[in-house]
């Protein structure tokens, strides 16, 4: 199995709830701030196409004329995360046979863009991140809940961790 974006993206911030995500306990749907991403997703950018699903991942949009994958967020403030998922996303078009694309965090709230490359280093990495990822689902009971993150009070996981 290769992972989603959502998979890398939980696997930076916080490995119990990459587990509970792949273990189809999933809190989101009942999430404000992940419906406050969605509404910025849909109201942002709308004249350009969105979502093209590609095997696990799921781009925000695609400027194909220009080869740029474009990354919607509402935050920096989990920025490293964000990079690290759009790099999945430009390795995984990269060695699935879709191109070499070049990629943009964009945070419309913010008026910020990030461009974002891959290296061969990122490369390297992100097949050390799918080991860690694969190794952390296949456990029996989950890693137990990070303390003292600033994050966690905003988590649609909060519940199953402090409760």
């Amino acid at each position: 199995m290769l992972p989603s974006g959502t998979h890398i993206n939980y696997y930076l911030l916080c490995k119990r709830k990459l587990w509970l995500f792949s273990h189809n306990i999933q809190c989101e749907q009942d999430s404000d701030a992940v419906l406050q991403g969605k509404v910025l997703h849909e109201n942002s950018y709308q004249r350009e196409n969105k979502e093209y699903q590609f095997g696990p991942i799921k781009i925000d949009w695609l400027d194909l004329k220009n080869k740029v994958v474009h990354e919607v967020k509402k935050s920096d403030k989990m920025e490293d995360a964000h990079l690290w998922q759009l790099k999945y996303y430009l390795y995984y078009l990269k060695h699935n046979g879709v191109g070499e694309f070049r990629g943009e965090l964009d945070y419309p709230k913010l008026k910020k863009k990030l461009p974002v490359n891959l290296a061969e280093t990122d490369e390297i990495e992100i097949q050390e991140i799918i080991i860690n990822i694969h190794d952390i689902c296949n456990i029996e009971l989950p890693p137990e809940p990070l303390i003292g993150k600033s994050f966690c009070k905003n988590c649609s996981y909060y519940e199953l961790c402090f409760i």
